[in-house]
């Protein structure tokens, strides 16, 4: 382990990580979460049978015999440098203020038992980090720039019995890294989180910022310190943080654009399982291709990035459809909405809307096919420079073409695209912004994100559809209960774009010659 001080040269100013007195912390080093008689005499039961009788003998023997585990090696994460330049950005922009970003907490599902944690995307973003109960703060120097400390849980302490009595502890959940360890792997100084509220406490006044909504003990205290009195502008002032950070990652970078087609390639060959299954789903129900698709999310990333919808037959009609309870029937299609999720958390969204059965009657490959010439528009207008909109608008003019074209609506299409008559049948936008989150991006700010232009490097979908609902009586009844929806992730390229999605066919005959060679 080596004591030197991690330092960033930064383009945005001076920022600079520096090494705390916890930086050299390793299992006996770590502040005890409560001595050992306390740990003996507790009357909260622990999970699984572990209960407060512990013998003093175990005690003490559960303290010794334990090797010495520090990994010195460890080499920084492949997003460390392109989380250090997000930092810096970060700090350019806020001079003199104090930033605090949690990571969030674990969620009770029921009882003694919790949902997966995901960490926040502002905290993952700007550390590459993904542990529970972080906290990343930036504290301004007088010099200017910010000293950045990563607070995280640091290992399991073999003193005070917490790494085995504790249902947190490392012999129940797995082995965390040391604070010498997460500095190495992050680039970033490391402290202890449990001392974060005091040692916050004790900092000199500054203006302060805090991202709401992952961690109420973090924000509790925020609150506390003077800057934060009760009738200042904190709740604005925090939003606009949030928003900074939102519209920090509408333009992906060289690593990010990786990691999304590495989620879209995984996802392309969940689409292919589902293909050659699809005989054991109409024998069961859509329940067998949400867990088809999921088995290859979790095998190749972390999780689905998302619900999967897997839509039979009218339940496509339902957007989110994510109960995936239905049957699944030969000549019916199947609308399926999936992403997989990487294991650094970007993730892909990709629609097919599938014939059960391997071939589109006429109806549905006419359905089939005005989306399918939706999206051809929309894509072909996907290029830098072009308004943020103009995807949207060049898809809904063709499906309000053919809904005028088949008598659905009264003309003239202007009319129809006006007064917004074309959403009955077509619902929702055309896209959205891509990344960490399916819905990235999601509180920039108007002029930046849907009044904005598409530049370089960031990543939408582009996912028309139409949909006939089964009791809708403004439409024939062969249209009734049919829902379309073809989705790809595209990025935007220099001269134009490219369809990150296109290992998955799109044209009607296409799709019936993939589905082909996979059953």
């Amino acid at each position: 382990m080596t004591d030197a001080h991690p330092t960033e040269a930064t383009d945005a100013g001076d920022v600079t990580d520096t090494t705390g007195t916890a930086a050299t912390a390793r299992p006996g080093d770590t502040p005890a979460a409560a001595d050992a008689d306390e740990r003996q005499t507790a009357s909260k039961p622990r999970k699984n049978g572990l209960y407060r009788g512990v013998s003093d003998e175990l005690a003490e023997l559960m303290k010794t015999g334990w090797a010495d585990t520090e990994l010195r090696d460890l080499a920084p994460l492949e997003q460390a440098p392109y989380a250090a330049k997000r930092r810096a950005a970060l700090s350019a922009r806020f001079p003199g203020e104090r930033l605090v970003i949690p990571a969030g907490n674990l969620r009770t599902r029921s009882n003694d038992t919790e949902y997966p944690f995901r960490a926040s995307t502002e905290y993952v973003h700007l550390t590459g980090d993904q542990t529970q109960d972080a906290v990343l703060h930036f504290e301004p120097r007088a010099a200017g720039g910010h000293d950045v400390t990563a607070y995280l849980l640091p290992r399991s302490d073999r003193e005070n019995g917490e790494f085995w009595l504790d249902g947190q502890g490392e012999l129940w959940v797995g082995r965390r890294h040391s604070l010498g360890e997460a500095e190495r792997l992050l680039g970033i100084a490391c402290r202890d989180v449990r001392a974060f509220a005091e040692e916050l406490a004790a900092l000199p006044a500054a203006p302060t910022r805090v991202v709401r909504g992952h961690d109420a003990g973090v924000e509790a205290a925020v609150a506390e310190l003077p800057s934060r009195a009760e009738g200042d502008a904190a709740p604005e002032r925090d939003a606009e943080l949030k928003v900074f950070l939102s519209e920090l990652r509408l333009v992906k970078d060289d690593w990010e654009l990786g990691q999304l087609q590495n989620a879209v390639d995984s996802t392309v060959r969940g689409f292919e399982d589902v293909v050659r299954v699809l005989d054991r789903a109409v024998a069961t129900s859509e329940r067998y291709i949400e867990g088809t698709f999921n088995l290859r999310a979790r095998v190749e990333g972390n999780d689905v990035g998302y619900g999967t919808i897997a839509a039979s037959g009218p339940n496509a009609c339902t957007l989110h459809w994510v109960r995936n309870d239905g049957p699944v029937r030969p000549g019916d299609l199947l609308l399926l909405d999936a992403g997989v999720e990487t294991t650094t958390l970007y993730t892909a969204d990709v629609t097919r809307t599938l014939p059960v059965s391997g071939t589109f009657t006429a109806v549905q490959r006419r359905v089939y096919d005005a989306v399918f010439d939706a999206q051809e528009a929309g894509i072909a207008a996907v290029r830098p420079g072009a308004p943020y909109r103009a995807f949207h608008d060049a898809a809904q003019r063709v499906l309000a073409e053919r809904l005028v074209e088949w008598g659905l609506l009264d003309g003239p299409v202007e009319r129809v695209l006006e007064l917004g008559l074309q959403r009955r049948y077509t619902l929702h936008g055309t896209g959205h912004m891509l990344g960490l989150d399916v819905h990235d991006c999601a509180v920039a700010r108007t002029e930046t994100y849907v009044d904005g232009e598409l530049l370089p490097g960031m990543v939408l979908t582009v996912e028309p559809g139409l949909y006939f609902q089964p009791d809708d009586l403004t439409v024939p009844e062969e249209l009734r209960g049919i829902g379309v929806r073809i989705e790809d992730d595209v990025v935007v390229t220099a001269d134009g774009c490219r369809v990150m999605s296109d290992g998955l066919p799109r044209r009607a005959e296409d799709v019936e010659r993939w589905m082909a060679g996979l059953r």
